[in-house]
């Protein structure tokens, strides 16, 4: 016999705790306004090592800009391409970090993380903060996006192949005409494309050894929810299902694997 008192209080107590879980989220989670007490060391680490190429003001207009491709990023509009929020978010102080850091693979924006110390790192990101007036609206921050588990199939090999056969079908039709059938940055459309700011722009090569959002299969699927910010690089959150983002991932996985191999190869070879 059902007791509707004991399964009462059960709902009662989920509830409960789906409410606080909530609330305890929306404590942790603010918006990364900026600091302006990181201002003044911000200010000399930027005139230091960011000015040269990001121009005082900000604009991405340093003395090396013109020499450069791709451009530097102008902070002044508030657009940034690497970053774990949702589609036209500002990115999290994190995001900032990490690219500061570690640098982009494959561009002029080199590793600082061997010349700043985390402190330098965190002001001169504060700093980038003072160029756009979006980073003061609290309606510009959102927390970071959430990132799917891998599905239970993602370690079985046969499975892993089978699902990057689905991908590959998904990836022909989605992905290839700008990162080409082999995902190497040469489709049909990349030599046509242009970000928001009318430059010329070329399209992610998939089998690079360092991707600019993270090479981990977790970084690939934040980059099919959030998108890559001024550029074609669309957000496919709304496009594909979980399971069919998660299938191209696959796909990309294997083209990468398969690259790797072959370098390897030919690197054996006398």
């Amino acid at each position: 016999m059902v007791n509707f008192a004991m399964v009462s209080r059960l709902i009662i107590q989920l509830c409960l705790a789906a409410a606080i879980a909530e609330s305890v989220v929306a404590i942790e989670w603010k918006p990364n306004l900026p600091d302006t007490e990181q201002f003044p060391l911000g200010s000399y680490v930027y005139e230091q090592n960011c000015q040269v190429c990001h121009g005082p003001r900000g604009d991405g207009r340093g003395e090396l800009a013109e020499t450069l491709q791709p451009k530097p990023r102008s902070f002044r509009r508030g657009v940034f391409k690497y970053g774990s929020t949702p589609p036209g978010k500002l990115p999290t102080n994190d995001d900032l970090e990490r690219v500061v850091r570690n640098g982009l693979a494959g561009t002029n924006m080199g590793i600082f993380g061997d010349r700043l110390n985390a402190n330098e790192i965190r002001a001169v990101t504060e700093y980038i903060k003072s160029f756009s007036r979006k980073w003061r609206d609290p309606k510009n921050h959102a927390p970071p996006v959430t990132v799917p588990s891998a599905p239970s199939w993602w370690n079985d090999p046969s499975a892993q192949v089978e699902h990057a056969s689905a991908g590959a079908r998904i990836f022909a039709v989605s992905c290839a005409s700008c990162h080409g059938d082999k995902g190497d940055g040469n489709g049909i459309a990349a030599a046509t494309l242009r970000d928001q700011w009318n430059d010329p722009i070329r399209p992610g090569n998939l089998l690079s050894p360092l991707l600019h959002s993270g090479n981990e299969p977790k970084d690939l699927h934040r980059v099919l929810l959030t998108g890559i910010g001024g550029t074609p690089m669309v957000s496919f959150a709304e496009l594909l299902t979980v399971e069919q983002r998660w299938d191209v991932i696959a796909h990309v996985v294997a083209l990468r694997n398969a690259a790797l191999a072959d370098a390897e190869k030919k690197e054996d070879e006398p």
